[in-house]
């Protein structure tokens, strides 16, 4: 069992009722969140992502694989990939 794994999926999925539910988007760094037009839909995108890679975070926190070594990296292309549309598209 990998318990990193388990920490960061377990922190992610604060962050995701943090910011997709109370709608905290002061705890999304780099998203400029003061110039974003639709402060709801932001919130629900990030917190529906946070959501969904929390969960594949803790369940391949449990599998024993050559391919959990892509999750990680594949979680930080998307937030690059997510800062990217949020600042081109729900930027004023």
């Amino acid at each position: 069992m990998n318990t990193h794994f388990l920490i960061i999926g377990a922190v992610l999925l604060l962050l995701a009722y943090l910011i997709g539910v109370k709608k905290q988007t002061w705890l999304l760094s780099g998203f400029n969140q003061r110039r974003v037009k639709d402060q709801n839909k932001l919130a629900k995108l990030l917190g529906f992502y946070n959501l969904v890679m929390g969960l594949v975070l803790i369940s391949a926190a449990f599998i024993d694989s050559r391919l959990t070594d892509f999750v990680l990296p594949a979680l930080l292309i998307g937030y690059v990939l997510l800062l990217g549309y949020v600042n081109t598209k729900l930027v004023a």
